[in-house]
């Protein structure tokens, strides 16, 4: 099988790869008779935008249970309530998760493991962006590394044991899918060569908006770098998963300034639609299969990772970003866990 790491990277410039991205590529929609009958599904940041529109694609497959893992949990329910009068048949629960919050993550993955029988797919898809400088409260780090990677990371690890013992019931390897960006083919990371690294994101002279939603996202890309020799793809098959340039998502929920908010919605109606951003998601779960794992998915196929990771200096910042993210998470027992994946 050949994978993301296994290609080249891109020869065409950035503008050239997002324009075919953005403009050329059709859908891959599932196959009429794709069955999710009996499945379970978590979708994070589920109640709106992405997130929501990939619920209702997933409904739409048969899928018999749905957990919709959210900040807020009467915006939850709308959305629940919603998307129970769509689909009668199915199971839709909201269950608090606050990406924000390590003890919220960690007693979100305690929840699935108490609580559900099985689990055969999880998208992690909440994130966003900040365009000015901010520090996560209860942690102390920049709010773009924490949530979209950082709290990321540390679902997914709480989240492969209980994948592995509940989601093969049908003999089938369970599903994680991470929601990634084109824009970490585009990332600078200047910060790169910083030691410590992580902490180096947490110093307001290294913010720019930009940059460091792209190097918070690719980020991601380097920790399955590594992740996939701990996690076999006959468990868990893990991926990432770009949507593209989307209108009428919350991605940029948080920006201020009446400007800022014209000039993001103008440029975001040159975007895909969400039905069209969110078939990458689900085109990563149910369209392809082990070849996938550890694999950055865009335009619905496999596509090589940033050309920095494929560099000996690229190889090196792999591994000090792998070390310290295992450090940060030391307390969640994730170094273990990892061991428990190898078995």
């Amino acid at each position: 099988m050949v994978g993301s790491k296994d290609l080249q990277p891109s020869p065409t410039s950035f503008g050239k790869v997002f324009y075919n991205n953005q403009f050329r590529e059709h859908p891959v929609w599932p196959s009429p008779d794709t069955n999710l009958s009996g499945k379970t599904a978590i979708i994070t940041g589920g109640n709106t935008g992405l997130g929501y529109e990939a619920a209702l694609q997933l409904l739409g497959l048969k899928l018999s249970k749905l957990i919709l893992a959210v900040r807020s949990l009467e915006r939850g329910e709308a959305a629940a309530a919603k998307l129970r009068k769509l689909h009668p048949n199915a199971n839709v629960e909201v269950w608090q998760l606050d990406m924000c919050s390590y003890p919220s993550i960690q007693a979100f993955a305690s929840r699935v493991d108490s609580q559900l029988s099985r689990i055969d797919i999880a998208v992690l898809n909440a994130g966003g962006m900040r365009l000015e400088f901010t520090l996560n409260k209860s942690t102390g780090h920049e709010w773009a590394v924490q949530v979209n990677y950082l709290s990321t990371i540390l679902l997914a690890l709480l989240l492969f044991p209980i994948l592995k013992a509940k989601g093969k019931s049908d003999g089938s390897p369970a599903r994680l899918t991470i929601v990634s960006a084109a824009l970490t083919l585009a990332a600078k990371f200047p910060n790169k060569n910083e030691i410590p690294l992580l902490a180096s994101f947490d110093n307001p002279k290294n913010f720019d908006q930009q940059e460091t939603y792209n190097s918070s996202k690719l980020l991601a890309h380097m920790f399955l770098w590594k992740l996939v020799d701990c996690v076999s793809a006959d468990d868990v098959i893990v991926n990432l998963a770009d949507p593209a340039w989307c209108k009428g998502t919350e991605l940029t929920r948080d920006i201020k300034g009446a400007g800022m908010k014209l000039a993001f919605k103008a440029f975001g109606m040159l975007g895909r639609t969400p039905k069209v951003g969110a078939s990458c998601f689900v085109d990563a779960i149910v369209n392809h299969g082990k070849e996938s794992h550890g694999c950055f998915l865009m335009s619905w196929k496999i596509h090589p990772f940033a050309a920095f990771l494929y560099t000996p200096e690229g190889k090196v910042v792999i591994e000090r970003v792998w070390e310290e993210t295992l450090a940060e998470l030391e307390f969640a027992g994730v170094r273990p866990i990892l061991e428990s994946m190898r078995a």
